[in-house]
């Protein structure tokens, strides 16, 4: 692959996605440059991940095919007019800013420029990333091909529509979160009934893996599996039937709806 691509913004997410796609091999580090607020902090980027980190937005905009905006969502307007005059029709623009939407940068960057939209997550980093993609209203099949194609290598990307975009943020951008407190939640709770931590939290951790895998790899529904497990009369029924109860559905569609409405007041 032959495009270069730049990062404006060396974050978590995108030293995720730059450590992921130089590990799959997707492109050399050569083709990959990033840009960091300080020459001190871009030393420390550059180090980190094996790649040119520069301080200068437009240098950086002007040596690339693909540009990829990963600041904060409250930095976004700021760095897109400060770069506008670079973004010409035959560069990329990705941005991966979480609850900014498309409309919002093209009213910034001029109706010809060529717009994606990702809401990609951290587990990138360990080449098990998930991402949501979207174009916008001048972005080409081969446009938004190319960045689920990239992103491709470092997990799975899916295309969406843009009004699905808050809920992708909520469900795999901020999901990792809610993954890790189930599985620390289930650790402690074995803790506390007897076990050391550190084994209750392998446990957690390969259970969790393996049922993922499962699902992922099975031709049934979740809710075959669960019946699988859950047998009448046995162990499991009774965990089961307790979270029935307590209505953890409804915990989890008001943690996706809580989480979906922040992500899309931060484009606001």
């Amino acid at each position: 692959m032959n495009k270069k691509i730049g990062f404006i913004g060396c974050g978590k997410m995108a030293s995720a996605i730059i450590g992921g796609i130089l590990a799959a091999k997707f492109v050399d580090n050569k083709n990959v440059i990033a840009s960091e607020i300080s020459e001190e902090k871009a030393k420390e980027k550059s180090e980190e991940l094996g790649i040119k980190v520069i301080t200068n937005n437009n240098e950086l905009v002007k040596s690339v095919d693909v540009v990829f905006i990963s600041t904060t969502p409250n930095y976004a307007e700021g760095v897109l007019n400060g770069i506008k005059s670079e973004i010409t029709p035959d560069k990329l623009l990705v941005s991966i800013c979480a609850g900014v939407t498309t409309k919002f940068i093209q009213s910034i960057l001029g109706d010809s420029a060529r717009i994606v939209r990702v809401m990609p997550n951290t587990p990138a980093l360990v080449l098990e990333g998930m991402s949501g993609v979207t174009g916008g209203k001048n972005a080409t099949e081969d446009d938004v091909q190319f960045v689920v194609d990239m992103l491709s290598n470092i997990g799975k990307a899916i295309e969406v529509t843009e009004d699905q975009m808050d809920i992708v943020t909520a469900i795999s951008g901020s999901g990792p979160a809610f993954y890790y407190k189930v599985i620390n939640d289930i650790a402690r709770a074995g803790e506390k009934l007897g076990m050391e931590y550190e084994k209750a939290l392998t446990l957690s951790i390969q259970t969790a893996i393996g049922s993922a895998k499962m699902l992922l790899n099975s031709d049934k529904s979740a809710e075959d599996l669960i019946a699988s497990v859950a047998t009448k009369g046995g162990c499991t029924r009774v965990g089961v039937d307790y979270m029935e109860e307590a209505d953890t559905a409804d915990i989890f569609y008001n943690l996706i709806d809580k989480t979906a409405k922040k992500a899309h007041a931060l484009g606001k």
